[in-house]
């Protein structure tokens, strides 16, 4: 199952109508670390799970699937597409609490044109729910879906991989493939989640740097244990690991979150 899962997320593609991620493409020499928002204290407090998604298409060709999207991103809806089953081409989008409501949308798109056939994913099929008494596999496979996306380019304020991701969009998607939704902004990911110390740290967790002069959450990475985390670093740059360890980020590291 595990298997079938990350081949089914390799070369997922992404596009999202929301705006923002790392805060600046700047980078200060000596950042002044202010104190962050505060964090909500509930100790049980947990992302919200996806609900039901619509995914439509079955392409041979790459380019249609991307066409999907554009044309579901004009519309406003969050979609990306995927390689699955026989290296055919899948588009998912939307986030509806009941089938009910993601039918009827899906219905409205079919008379409008914009899409054919069509399947409601129940959130039953996302491994935040299908591994949910499994922790330390629902870790592995963020980390392994995190990893899928090494080499891609990096374009602030994008999220979509054909161009590339910046760092929070890279997050937002990975969580949201396991089914879990993450907020857009590095900052607003700082206070969803939980505070966990440095030595603490598991993979799936998130780790937060200031690398601008406003002393707040202005990067993220996916931890992925011994040091190490995926994040995408910069313009011109592609999605890549980085140790805690090294000079640069244990400067400007400002805490770890978790989210399970």
């Amino acid at each position: 199952m595990r298997n079938h899962f990350l081949y089914c997320c390799w070369a997922t593609l992404l596009i999202f109508l929301l705006l923002g991620g790392c805060a600046s493409r700047k980078v200060a020499e000596q950042p002044s670390l202010t104190p962050q928002p505060p964090v909500a204290s509930n100790a049980q407090q947990r992302l919200s799970l996806m609900g039901y998604t619509i995914q439509v298409g079955a392409f041979s060709d790459v380019k249609n699937a991307f066409r999907l999207t554009e044309r579901l991103f004009g519309l406003g809806l969050p979609a990306y597409y995927f390689r699955g089953e026989g290296s055919l081409y899948r588009v998912r989008f939307g986030n509806y609490k009941t089938a009910a409501e993601a039918n009827g949308r899906a219905v409205e798109l079919q008379r409008g044109g914009v899409i054919e056939a069509y399947l409601a994913v129940a959130p039953q099929s996302y491994p935040a729910v299908r591994f949910r008494d499994r922790e330390d596999l629902l870790r592995e496979q963020m980390a392994a879906v995190a990893r899928q996306f090494i080499g891609v380019p990096y374009r602030w304020g994008d999220v979509t991989p054909v161009t590339g991701f910046d760092c929070s969009g890279l997050v937002m998607m990975v969580y949201q493939l396991i089914g879990f939704d993450m907020p857009r902004i590095s900052r607003d990911q700082f206070r969803a989640g939980r505070p966990v110390n440095r030595d603490q740290l598991r993979p799936g967790d998130l780790v937060f740097f200031s690398i601008d002069s406003s002393g707040q959450a202005s990067h993220v990475g996916i931890f992925l244990g011994g040091e190490q985390f995926i994040h995408a670093p910069g313009s011109g740059k592609t999605v890549s690991e980085a140790s805690l360890a090294s000079e640069y980020f244990r400067k400007r590291y400002l805490g770890g979150r978790t989210y399970l």
